[in-house]
């Protein structure tokens, strides 16, 4: 506030003399000829520059010579500010355009009805239309998409129909692995820590890796893929390892064909199935951060990499 009171001209044409600013000011006489009274807070006219009275501190009261100085410069300090917009740019206008919906005459894109715009098609709608059933938004072709796209809709469509099986089969997975743990279930903290201490009894894997470095993990394949007796086992990895470098340990460990170095077919190549996370895994997600002791990940093939466009 001290900031503006030096910035800003005052409301009036007087100004009040503080003693306690000044420590030399007694009083001073009122300097109208036929007063000359002697006030101890006298005012300051800023239009004549003369010292007045309570009585005469307006330039009325003492008819200042100079009426209205002091206005007139606060008036050209105003004008010689800069204004608030100065050097902005103004927000354009927003377009009116009709709504995108079949049959809508209405006009979106006003201050009374703003359009919603639907990210699915690419189009503006008004509030009556602006849901997806409303508009029919599944049978539009978004504007802007590229050529070719029904036949990436087929693909998506395939996408989705196998990760639709992947995710029954992992959620049977799921529930088939839980009845394997001891009741009740580790929904505990300590329940799990017993899970894993019995896993870590029956795990393989490098001696030579450092305890507190290794994720003690329960591994399986498909009984068709592997020429093993057995097609699951427990195994130990490195958590500084990629899950690339781990499922050529599996399928090494299980005896499943792995070709992912000279295929270039995802049909014959084999993906790393997280099923606590219910996921594919990334080739080059480390172990220590999309795996901890206890879970259980599947060697599958011909699933396809991780979707990144899909819902699951």
């Amino acid at each position: 506030m001290a900031s503006s009171s030096t910035t800003d001209p005052p409301d009036t044409s007087y100004l009040k003399m503080d003693k306690d600013a000044d420590a030399t000011l007694i009083g001073k006489h009122c300097q109208l000829e036929y007063c000359n009274q002697l006030d101890f807070l006298p005012f300051f006219c800023q239009s004549c520059k003369k010292t007045f009275c309570l009585d005469h501190r307006t330039e009325t009261a003492h008819k200042c010579a100079n009426a209205g100085a002091w206005a007139e410069r606060r008036r050209q300090a105003q004008l010689s500010r800069a204004s608030a917009g100065e050097g902005k740019r103004m927000r354009d206008l927003v377009t009116q355009k009709p709504c995108a919906a079949d049959d809508c005459k209405t006009t979106v894109g006003t201050s009374l009805v703003p359009g919603v715009h639907c990210a699915g098609c690419n189009r503006d709608y008004c509030l009556k239309h602006r849901l997806r059933e409303e508009h029919d938004c599944a049978r539009k072709t978004p504007i802007g998409a590229r050529p070719g796209g029904g036949q990436l809709d087929a693909v998506a469509e395939q996408t989705r129909s196998a990760f639709a099986k992947l995710r029954a089969w992992g959620a049977a997975k799921r529930e088939s692995a839980s009845r394997t743990l001891p009741k009740p279930r580790p929904s505990t903290a300590s329940a799990r820590l017993v899970a894993v201490n019995t896993l870590k009894k029956t795990a393989k894997g490098d001696a030579k890796l450092p305890p507190e470095k290794r994720v003690y993990l329960h591994v399986e394949a498909e009984a068709e893929t592997t020429t093993a007796k057995t097609y699951k086992g427990a195994f130990f990895y490195s958590r500084d390892w990629v899950v690339g470098r781990v499922l050529d340990a599996a399928a090494k460990s299980l005896q499943v064909e792995n070709v992912n170095n000279q295929s270039s077919d995802e049909r014959d190549k084999l993906r790393v199935f997280h099923v606590e996370g219910g996921r594919v895994l990334e080739f080059n997600e480390k172990v220590g951060s999309a795996l901890v002791s206890g879970n259980t990940i599947v060697l599958l093939r011909g699933i396809g990499p991780p979707p990144d466009l899909i819902e699951m």
